[in-house]
Formats: C-alpha cells, structure tokens, sequence
C-alpha cells in the first residue's frame, strides 16, 4: 500500500524548490501543462532528473505555490507581493486562464495591468528610430547610404514641440508656449474690463428703398493694444500648431487627439475676425459679431498647460478612470434632490394659512421644481442663503438633506482619490525612471527541449 502510495507521488522542482503532489491532483485541471506529468511518458517530454526522482522547472517558486494550491483547492488566489504581469506570465506557461482567479483577488490581479496600460499613456513621444543596419539590403539599396534628413530630423523636432522632457530647448520651447498661453488668457480677461473698452458712435449710410439716410450706431471697442498683443499669442500658437502637424509621426492619430482640436478651434476665430473686419456687408458684420461672442472658445487653451505639467495629464487619466464613480454620485445626487424637494414642498405646507393655497406669503417652495435647486444647493454643503424654510418641519428636512448629502458626496471621492494616488504615482515613476539602454530578452525555448 505504501509502495503504491509512493508510486502515485509526483516530486516538482521549480527554481530550486521542491514540490510533492499526487498524481490525481495534477489531473484535475485537464490540458494544462502540470496535468501532462501525470501522463505516460512524461520523463520523456519534460526535463526529468532520474536520479533525484523529479521534474525540474526554472520559473518562479512563489507562483507554483499559488498554482499547485489551485489544483488541490480549486481556487486560484493571486499574491499580493507579486507584480500581476509576472503573474499572467506564469498562469500562461502553466496553462491556466486567468478567468480563473477568485473574485477577491481579481481587483488586485487587474490593477497592475491596469497599471501597465498607464504608464504607455505617459510614455515620452518618439517618432520612428533610425532605419535598421540591414533595410538597405532588404530593399536593394546602396551600401552605406545615409537616411534623409526628413527621417532624422522628424522624431527630434515632434519631441521638441510635444514632450518638454526630451531635450533642454524642448524645455525653452515648453516655456514659451507656458508664457504665451498665461500672456493670452491675460489678455482674454483684461478685455472685459471696463478700462479697457470705449464705446464709439459709429455714423453708417443706410439705403431704404430708393431713400438714403445715416444711422448712429454704438459699438463697444477694445482698447487697440490688446488686440495687437493677442495677436502676437496667435502668431506663436500658429507657428507651434503647424510645426506639430508637419512633424507628427501619425497624421490621423494627431487629427482625432482632442487637445489639437482645441488648439485649432482657439486659433481660427482670429483670423476670421481679423479678415471680415475690413467688410462692411451686412452678412460680414453678423459674422463677426458672431465670432466676437464665440471668443470665448480661447479660454480653451487653459487646456494646453497638460503638456507641460505632468499633474494635469493624471487629473485628466482619473477623471476618465472615475467615469463609474462620477456616474454613480450623478445618480446618487439626482435621486436625493428629487426626493427632498418633494418633501420639502409637503413639508412647508403643515401648519400653514388656509387662506394662501399657493402658500406665496410664508415660503419660498412654491412647487417641487424651484426646490430642486435647493436641494441641490444644500445636498452640496454650499448654501447660497436664497431659498430656506421656515417651518419646523421644513427645516428637519433641511438638516436630512445636508447630512444626505455629505454622506452621498464621501462614497465615491475615495476611490477617485485612490485612482488619483495610482496614476500619479506612476506618472513620476516614469518620468524618474532611467531609460534602458540595453534591455534584457530572455531566450525562448528550443524546440525540442524539454521547457519548449
């Protein structure tokens, strides 16, 4: 009986740590590459050393140990103290599907690929290296024959315009976008100043039928300094746009980026403007009437500041991370004012005079939908003062819906914050990590051998 107990005993070397199991345990998952050592013949196919009496593996003893419990259990756990790629990586050699991980470890199995996928998006922008030694040959070109100047230029001019950290002018280049985008916003909130507007009397020809008279017309003016100014921004934003578009390594992927469109929409009112303010049509001057309310569009360039600060690039990656969280707290908020402005509609009307059916002379909730934005107001904790009840039912409404609210805003800000925490983690250590010169490739197996 011993014997045969014995003879069902499998001994598992894997990088230097010896495991024992049954024979029927490594059967229970059929298919996968444990399961083929209790097969016939698997001395043969697998790296089998006679004379200590097992198989010899040379992957990671931590894993195995999830791995091996998995087939005695049934239940695939993921260790915490291990990178998930490094995990992935040994559930594909073995053979198991990563489906299999438990639920309560799924998060932290899928939060470093997560993770992986990341750090691609703070990746530093490289356009196309240089041609490979043997491109020449496989084309049939020339010995020896140099790249274009196009080719090797590209990359360096995309980088000095796009990524502020690849050279010390691309930091100049960094620092005059920054000052000529702070000069523009400037100048796009000076021009609203009452200091800096005159309102002229303009005196134009207007023709009615076959009679002819002269109409004043009052137009509001800014002052001509701040035009020339904005100007000069625009000369720059131009120049640093056409530059971008003519180096960028992908045309169709710059045209779809949603930071170019914007800088394209912030620059083409001006010249618009600029070009219509010499017609006197009518059409030309609805047009540029048009533009001047739509200038709006060049606070926009707020937006340009995440190329050169790595902390709006990781708001930006939470917020699209947080879009469940953000959804949930919507829903969360849109429910609680539905319900406090219904009861602090009913609320407001105990206790009050017969007489006023509409209840105008003792409140401010006329009907559900003004409370609404009281409702809103105080589930926010903001409390502007302009709407508030009066009764004492009224205001233990009130209190409940300024708790409700606080409560319904804390559920989803922790994770918002930890999806903060994460991206930006990983946006510095990218940016401190040290670029590999010369990275390490494992060889693959052979075939033939008996890890292949």
């Amino acid at each position: 009986m011993g014997w045969q107990a014995e003879r069902d005993k499998v001994v598992i070397n894997v990088g230097g740590v010896r495991h024992e199991t049954y024979r029927s345990t490594l059967q229970t998952l059929p298919g996968t590459r444990l399961a083929g050592l209790a097969e016939p013949g698997a001395a043969a196919r697998f790296d089998y050393d006679a004379g200590n009496g097992e198989f010899f593996f040379d992957r990671h003893p931590a894993v195995f140990a999830y791995v091996l419990n998995y087939y005695r259990t049934g239940k695939l756990h993921c260790p915490a103290d291990v990178c998930g790629p490094l995990f992935e990586e040994e559930l594909a050699f073995w053979g198991i599907d990563e489906t299999d991980v438990e639920a309560c470890c799924w998060m932290n199995y899928r939060q470093h690929r997560d993770a992986e996928e990341a750090l691609d998006s703070f990746e530093s922008p490289e356009g196309p290296g240089p041609p490979e030694p043997a491109e020449p040959k496989r084309l049939c070109l020339e010995e020896g024959r140099q790249a274009s100047w196009w080719r090797r230029w590209r990359p360096k001019l995309w980088a000095l315009f796009e990524d502020p950290y690849s050279s010390r002018m691309a930091r100049y280049v960094a620092f005059a976008s920054l000052f000529f985008i702070l000069i523009s916003i400037t100048t796009f909130c000076l021009e609203t100043h009452e200091a800096f507007n005159r309102v002229i009397n303009k005196t134009e020809t207007v023709t009615t039928g076959n009679e002819t008279g002269t109409q004043v017309a009052v137009e509001v003016e800014t002052e001509p300094f701040l035009t020339y100014v904005e100007g000069l921004c625009v000369v720059w934003f131009t120049f640093e746009f056409l530059m971008r578009v003519s180096f960028c390594p992908d045309k169709r992927d710059f045209i779809k980026s949603s930071l170019n469109i914007i800088d394209f929409v912030a620059i083409l009112p001006f010249y618009l403007e600029v070009g219509l303010r010499g017609l006197s049509s009518k059409a030309a001057k609805d047009v540029l009437g048009f533009l001047r309310v739509v200038r709006f569009v060049r606070i926009l360039r707020i937006f340009k500041l995440t190329r050169h600060f790595v902390g709006l690039r990781v708001l930006g990656h939470t917020l699209r991370a947080s879009t469940n969280e953000f959804l949930l707290l919507v829903i969360f908020l849109a429910l609680g004012v539905l319900i406090f402005a219904t009861m602090i509609y009913y609320a407001e009307r105990i206790g009050a005079d017969p007489d006023d059916v509409t209840g105008s002379r003792h409140t401010y909730f006329k009907n559900i939908p003004i409370g609404f934005w009281w409702a809103v107001v105080t589930m926010t904790t903001l409390g502007y003062g302009d709407m508030y009840p009066m009764t004492w039912s009224g205001m233990l409404v009130g209190a409940l819906c300024a708790l409700a609210g606080v409560l319904t805003i804390a559920m989803p800000v922790p994770v918002i914050v930890n999806n903060f925490g994460m991206y930006y983690s990983l946006a510095m250590a990218k940016q401190k990590l040290p670029k590999k010169k010369n990275k390490h490739i494992p060889r693959p197996p052979q075939p033939g051998s008996p890890g292949y």
